[in-house]
């Protein structure tokens, strides 16, 4: 049996399930054993990305010891296009929630 972690975030509520599963385990059969789809029943696999340590996987991918996988929300915003925005307005993606002021 190896530890491994399951993770999914949303802006107000998160969950880290770490779990023991057998040597030779998919990340898919780690989310579906560690209960996180009875936690949160708006998770569908066919549509939510997963990957491991912040790097998307396969469901296929066998775990190591101390992974942790991650389940990833479909984006609101295109990341490009915020930051074209913000360059427009003189911001960056660190000032995204600092608006300036017109002293």
């Amino acid at each position: 049996m190896i530890p491994v972690e399951v993770a999914y975030a949303l802006p107000d509520r998160q969950a880290l399930l770490p779990l023991m599963v057998p040597a030779g385990t998919t990340a898919m059969e780690a989310v579906q054993r560690c209960g996180i789809l009875d936690l949160f029943p708006e998770i569908n696999l066919q549509e939510n990305r997963i990957g491991v340590f912040g790097r998307l996987c396969a469901g296929d991918r066998v775990l190591e010891a101390g992974d942790r996988v991650e389940i990833y929300r479909p984006l609101v915003a295109d990341p490009k296009e915020v930051r074209r925005r913000l360059a427009a307005e003189g911001r960056t993606m660190g000032q995204a929630g600092n608006r300036k002021s017109d002293d």
